[in-house]
């Protein structure tokens, strides 16, 4: 991952309206904003495509899944971006009921997950940490935890078909037996929370500038996957992209020879 795009997409990351009553509006920044920025800047023409993919999944040892996953898409010409949100889950009745279909009877499923005896303590210095934050603390054992980010840059001039969703006025949550997940706007930004009953939760944020992936589990047996992913879209052969480009290639000269 290149740290110039992850500085340049966690700007628009944190430009995004996420409300429905937001507006995507530019805001100019002073001299000292930009004397602490770092990385490329995009100038605001040229995105013609931006999309963002979170996804959180949990399972724990009863067989118990709880999830979710959120799509959001904006382009030029769109006022406010479009979001596509999917929760799922399965419970222990439904694990059985696969079980037995697939033949194996021998294992059954209990209604009531083990409750978790781990304790984790400290951390809270990680809500403070700025850029990319990605963190798994386990206070059981058999656990496995996955945390990815991907961040794909391309160039065109034709942006990709508009999605079909919905604006964003709420959180949108789904409860089961293992717990609640939830998808909230939040402070500018989005987040991805699943919490549950007596094992843990695992955090998923993206905007304001940074993104969080973070697992904390307390229980035994349990798999986590938090997955992200940054799309966008650059137009090409744009002539003001191109004088800062020659202008950049003049300042490359300049360097010493070895730097």
């Amino acid at each position: 991952m290149k740290t110039q795009l992850c500085m340049a997409t966690f700007c628009l990351v944190a430009s995004l309206p996420l409300h429905a009553t937001g507006l995507f509006v530019p805001a100019e920044l002073s001299d000292q904003e930009l004397s602490q920025l770092r990385g490329r800047y995009v100038l605001p023409g040229r995105i013609v495509n931006f999309g963002v993919t979170m996804a959180s999944t949990w399972q724990n040892a009863n067989g118990q899944v709880l999830g979710a996953k959120v799509n959001m898409q904006i382009q030029q010409n769109m006022p406010k971006p479009v979001f596509n949100i999917t929760t799922f889950k399965q419970n222990n009745s439904d694990a059985a009921a696969a079980t037995i279909a697939s033949g194996i009877e021998n294992s059954p499923a209990t209604n009531t997950p083990t409750q978790g005896t781990g304790q984790i303590s400290g951390g809270n210095s990680l809500n403070n940490v700025q850029g990319v934050v990605q963190t798994t603390r386990s206070a059981g054992d058999l656990n496995t935890s996955y945390n990815n980010l991907n961040i794909d840059v391309t160039h065109g001039n034709k942006a990709p078909a508009v999605m079909s969703g919905s604006q964003m006025v709420s959180s949108v949550q789904q409860t089961s037996d293992l717990g609640t997940v939830k998808v909230s706007p939040m402070g500018g930004g989005l987040q991805l929370a699943i919490n549950t009953n007596g094992q843990g939760a695992s955090l998923q944020q993206l905007g304001a500038g940074g993104a969080v992936q973070r697992t904390d589990i307390i229980g035994s047996s349990n798999t986590v996957t938090n997955f992200a992913a940054l799309n966008v879209m650059l137009k090409e052969n744009m002539p003001t992209a191109n004088g800062l480009n020659c202008n950049w290639n003049q300042l490359n000269n300049l360097r010493p020879t070895g730097l």
